[in-house]
Order: structure tokens, then C-alpha cells, then sequence
């Protein structure tokens, strides 16, 4: 049996395109899964993950939800497959939380529900912490299957190698390239002093996608909680000396065309808390 469970009869498309994005890891500031919520409102589910071959709920426990002293909900971690028309265009949009187990299983079955659909395209979306400020434009670094398929200017990147923990995102990003899709991923880079859901680079995600796909599509909350959070960085860093110097470090940096990477990455964040914290060695 496969993990995916259908909601309906298989939805008859043309030229879908899917959009990937899974919660935590390379999801810094759920700015990937709140751009593809923004992109995915209103559409149809397709089909859904069995979360109990996926997840390991002591590490992913359920959200229980008590009123007035009664037990009444449990919300469980899920993976669906949603399909939503967007300027012309089928979108599949497959989100939610990361698997914890049977990668290789879960991604034998997602790949046979996209050949079912005849799906030819991926587009991952993703967010990593970064040495960048708040008040420049978000930086997107690329992936891509093979060269010339990413669009709007991002170039692929970091240069050179660079080996890190996967995300099951990447893992299914790399299976859709060698299966012949044109598979891409697009990565904002968020300041790392900020903690907490990141707004402002899910609106530049969606910015990305529409460029890529040459489409419009809804800005909705994510526009709304973007303005209203760099208002609050603003304030707070205007308020802590520290805060604002470090931010001034980091713009002349961006502005000098240096993005800051590997060891100047570490080298910062360590000069950050250092300054912040200047008793501890």
C-alpha cells in the first residue's frame, strides 16, 4: 500500500509544476512553508501522507488543544499534496512537516503520485540563517538539475563545496533531477539575530516563484506581517546600541557586494555574542 491517500479522483492538469517546502530544517523562519500556505489557500487537496509511517511523535508530538479544563483536539503533524490554478497555471503544492522516517519510501511514493499527474517541473523553496541585515533586500541563493534552469537573476550558489546535514526537501529535489524533471531550488538567506516566523523573506520567496514561473500570485498575510515586522526590527534595533552597530557591520558588507560566507559567517555571529555578552569568553 502506498503512504499517499487520495482525497478524490485524480485531477485532470495541464503542465503542473510542483512546489516543495517541509517545516524545520532549511526552513529558517517558516519562510518557505508560509510563502506555499500563501500560494496553496483556497486550492483542492489531492492526496495526503500516512503521518504514522512518517513521524516519530515523541519528537513531533501532536498539538493538544484544552478548553475549559476538556480534552478537545489533537492537531497531528501532516504532508499534503494541494493543487491550486495560479495565472493560467496547475500548481502542485506539496508542504508540511519534515518526515522523520522512511525517506526512501516516501519519496518512492511521492514521485509515483507526481508521474500520475505527469508532473515534469520542481521548484523547492527554503530558508537558511545568514549573516545579512534586516534592512537590505533578502538575498536568494539557487539550486538547479542542470544549468540555465533557474530564472529572475538568482544565481546558483554557494560556490565551491559545501557539505551540510540534508533535508529530505534537497534528497527530493536531487531524485526529481535525475528522474529528467527540471528541478530547482530557491533559498532566501534570513538574518540570523532574528528569531521567530521571518515574513519578509516569504514574500521574497513568493517573489521568486512568480518570476520563475512568470505568474502573479497572492501576497495575502505574509505582505501584512512583512511591513509590520520590519517596523518592529527597526525599533529594536534603534534601541540597543549593539544591535544597531552590528546591523551598520552587516550593510556595509551587503553594500560592498561581499555577502558574507563560511568562516566571515562564523567570524560574525562569534563577534555578535561577543559584543552582546562581553563577560563571557
Amino acid at each position: 500500500m502506498p503512504l499517499y491517500r487520495l482525497a478524490g479522483p485524480l485531477p485532470i492538469l495541464d503542465g503542473p509544476i510542483v512546489l516543495a517546502a517541509f517545516d524545520g530544517w532549511v526552513d529558517a523562519g517558516s519562510a518557505a512553508t508560509t510563502a506555499l500556505t500563501a500560494i496553496a489557500h483556497g486550492g483542492t487537496r489531492v492526496a495526503d501522507f500516512d503521518p504514522d509511517e512518517l513521524f516519530d511523535y515523541r519528537s513531533r508530538r501532536p498539538t493538544l488543544e484544552i478548553r475549559d479544563g476538556r480534552l478537545s483536539s489533537l492537531a497531528w503533524p501532516e504532508v499534503t499534496l494541494t493543487h491550486v490554478r495560479h495565472g493560467g497555471r496547475d500548481l502542485l503544492v506539496l508542504t508540511g512537516a519534515e518526515p522523520d522516517d522512511r525517506w526512501h519510501r516516501f519519496g518512492a511514493d511521492v514521485f509515483e503520485l507526481l508521474g500520475l499527474l505527469d508532473v515534469r517541473s520542481w521548484v523547492s523553496l527554503g530558508a537558511i540563517p545568514a549573516a545579512v541585515p534586516h534592512t537590505r533586500p533578502v538575498p536568494i541563493l539557487g539550486t538547479e538539475a542542470r544549468p540555465g534552469l533557474l530564472k529572475g537573476g538568482v544565481a546558483p550558489g554557494p560556490t565551491g563545496i559545501l557539505r551540510v546535514p540534508s533535508a529530505a526537501l534537497s534528497w527530493l529535489e536531487m531524485a526529481a533531477g535525475e528522474a529528467g524533471m527540471a528541478a530547482v531550488g530557491y533559498f532566501a538567506q534570513i538574518p540570523h539575530y532574528v528569531s521567530g516566523p521571518y515574513a519578509i523573506a516569504a514574500v521574497e520567496l513568493l517573489r521568486a516563484v512568480e518570476r520563475h514561473l512568470d505568474i502573479e500570485l497572492p501576497r495575502g498575510d505574509p505582505a501584512d506581517a512583512a511591513r509590520a515586522l520590519r517596523v518592529r526590527l527597526d525599533a529594536a534595533a534603534a534601541a540597543d546600541e549593539t544591535t544597531h552597530t552590528y546591523v551598520e557591520r552587516l550593510e556595509s558588507m551587503v553594500d560592498e557586494s561581499r555577502l558574507p560566507e563560511g568562516d566571515d559567517l562564523i567570524t560574525e555571529i562569534e563577534r555578535f555574542l561577543r559584543d552582546r555578552n562581553p563577560g563571557e569568553a
